[in-house]
């Protein structure tokens, strides 16, 4: 099974998704946003976006 994203709604009624492996380990969380429609296009961005992310390593 690959993994999931999963949609729901905050305690202050902002629309989240988070990331879970297939493990059910959630590996990722996504910001608070005023609509489903929102949260539904920051998931297609990561998906989109994130096979060439670039891996920077930032010192203290």
């Amino acid at each position: 099974m690959a993994g999931k994203f999963e949609v729901y709604k905050d305690k202050k009624g902002e629309y989240r998704f988070r990331l879970k492996a297939a493990n059910g380990e959630i590996i990722a969380v996504g910001e608070g946003y005023t609509s489903k429609s929102g949260c539904l296009n920051g998931i297609e961005s990561i998906k989109k976006n994130a096979p060439d992310a670039e891996i920077v390593e930032i010192d203290d």
